[in-house]
């Protein structure tokens, strides 16, 4: 072997390798009870109970990380046998969980959910006070890692000031954020800093929270984007179920239509578009391709009963790519 071989193959050993994406938010476990039938309130009702990961940004993580992007996700779990669970299969699915936090103060993120015979969430109850060990302090001691990213998944879990860190660090190092609501309760935290978010996807009840209009129709759906990016959002994408996506950027609006498919639970969907926008982004795609790609993200895991589908890859998601 040449001399200036080995040289090369020790410094591309001493040379890590930083993440194209990092998630910032949080990890958890999601129970969901699925009716067989109708819900009966105020009785028990015949159906299935599932366990699966979940945590916005986790779930963004999870699905960049299965399209093939270096991510790293920065977060906390407990330490019991939930948090050991989230970072083994987050791990196993590509995702870096080196730096994650394990707390004894706090038992792991979890969201119990009920979802009816067709998938579609009727209630839910979360525990993210564990969440609050993201701190400032955390975020910024990354930040080497953190200025080599492509993209930051950000959720508002987060508390305000960790917000303002992870905003912060992103227009430092000139990295776009992709900012997920998670929650008409959480949405709130984000109507003073929508300029930090070049990215932002709320569902259509969200994005009430954030912009005062009330959307019943697609054509609401525009005008709510619209009025994000007037208030300095980049890209605006609104979720709204059946009637598929509204956006907005700088130059223009548009609407893609679900796919259909056989819903078997709309959990997760939201962080899947996210990821596949984003990764579509960062692949230099167009807006509109990179939202195809999003689309087609969500649809695979609308069909699946894990928040983040376990066959989601490139290459099923272009077999299921809107047309």
């Amino acid at each position: 072997m040449p001399p200036w071989v080995a040289v090369r193959a020790v410094l591309q050993r001493q040379i890590p390798e930083y993440p194209e994406a990092v998630g910032v938010g949080a990890a958890g476990v999601d129970i969901k009870g699925k009716t067989a039938d109708r819900l009966t309130l105020g009785s028990s009702s015949p159906g299935e109970v599932r366990i699966t990961l979940g945590g916005s940004a986790r779930n963004m993580a999870e699905n960049l990380g299965r399209f093939g992007v270096r991510t790293l996700l920065l977060t906390v779990v407990g330490a019991d046998s939930f948090g050991r669970m989230i970072r083994e299969r987050t791990a196993a699915a590509g995702v870096d969980v080196s730096r994650t936090i394990i707390s004894t103060a706090y038992p792991s993120a979890t969201y119990v959910t009920v979802l009816d015979s067709s998938g579609i969430p009727y209630l839910g109850v979360d525990d993210m006070a564990i969440v609050s060990a993201i701190t400032p302090d955390y975020v910024f001691s990354q930040r080497d890692l953190i200025r080599r990213a492509k993209m930051i998944a950000i959720d508002a879990n987060l508390a305000p000031r960790t917000l303002t860190t992870v905003f912060g660090l992103a227009s430092r190092y000139n990295i776009p954020g992709c900012v997920n609501p998670v929650s008409v309760a959480l949405a709130p935290k984000l109507k003073a800093r929508l300029r930090d978010c070049s990215i932002i996807t709320p569902n259509a009840a969200e994005a009430e929270v954030l912009t005062g209009i009330h959307i019943k129709d697609i054509a609401n759906g525009a005008q709510a984007a619209q009025r994000l990016v007037a208030a300095g959002v980049g890209l605006a994408i609104i979720t709204m179920g059946e009637d598929g996506v509204c956006y907005a950027t700088g130059e223009g609006n548009g609407h893609v239509p679900e796919v259909r498919c056989e819903v078997v639970d709309r959990t997760g969907a939201g962080d899947a578009l996210a990821a596949g926008v984003a990764y579509g982004l960062m692949s230099e795609f167009p807006v509109d391709e990179a939202l195809r790609l999003g689309v087609s993200a969500a649809t695979m895991a609308l069909s699946s009963k894990d928040t983040v589908n376990p066959e989601l890859s490139l290459e099923n998601l272009y077999q299921a790519l809107a047309v």
